[in-house]
């Protein structure tokens, strides 16, 4: 393989990966919500009713209380930045590892990244002439952001 090949394929798997967590990011918000009204839905179905502050408090994320009691009963902003940063690069990490283990194993090794790019490969090279020109590659939109590509599992 070319290396042009390599590279314009290197930096498709990573601007796929860029594109996910960009997504993931102006979703953020409504993930929130949406958990935050799922937490409390289930607290009011477990109260079979209204519910005190002591029950909403409970539903509420308590991640942030533990974060606190575990420093020292205060939680600073580059203490708060830290863990923040840590779970979304574990959610990006997870959602990587995801897309690329083909065992199912958790893990990732250097023949499932080789599998994915030639899945990414096949699908690209529309022409199944061994290689990806100009005309083949996605019109519009973001690449690797399109339907068909969403599990790929149909490309040998």
């Amino acid at each position: 393989m070319r290396k042009s090949t390599k590279l314009a394929l290197a930096f498709a798997a990573l601007a796929g990966a860029v594109g996910t967590t960009a997504y993931a990011e102006n979703n953020a918000s409504a993930n929130m919500r949406d958990n935050l009204m799922l937490r409390l839905g289930k607290a009011m179905k477990d109260s079979d009713g209204p519910i005190t502050f002591d029950q909403f408090s409970d539903a509420m994320d308590s991640r942030l209380k533990k974060m606190v009691a575990q420093n020292g009963g205060r939680l600073t902003v580059a203490e708060l930045a830290d863990a923040l940063e840590k779970a979304r690069f574990e959610r990006m990490a997870r959602r990587i590892i995801e897309r690329y283990d083909t065992r199912g194993d958790g893990t990732l090794t250097a023949d499932d990244i080789t599998g994915r790019e030639k899945k990414l490969f096949a699908l690209l090279d529309k022409n199944n002439d061994g290689k990806i020109e100009k005309g083949e590659l996605p019109k519009g939109g973001r690449f690797g952001r399109h339907r068909q590509w969403n599990g790929g599992d149909d490309v040998q």
